[in-house]
């Protein structure tokens, strides 16, 4: 697998998204707008990772072990 850096990006992303949806929830009078566009954010994130690692590859894929 070749290193992806938008994939280290998404990832810090979605981990400092994350804590300040903690940060918000914790917060006395927490802004309910705010947290769903946390959690909406962080999800447009999420998507975008997984787009990433589920791309295929340049190899050839491997057959599973039953249908040889």
């Amino acid at each position: 697998m070749t290193f992806n850096p938008n994939f280290y990006r998404l990832t810090l992303l979605h981990r400092q998204l994350d804590d300040a949806e903690r940060r918000e929830v914790r917060r006395k009078g927490a802004d309910p707008f705010r947290l769903l566009r946390l959690k909406t954010l962080k999800l447009a994130v999420k998507e975008r990772l997984a787009a990433l690692t589920l791309r295929p590859s340049r190899r050839p894929a491997m057959r599973p072990a039953l249908a040889r």
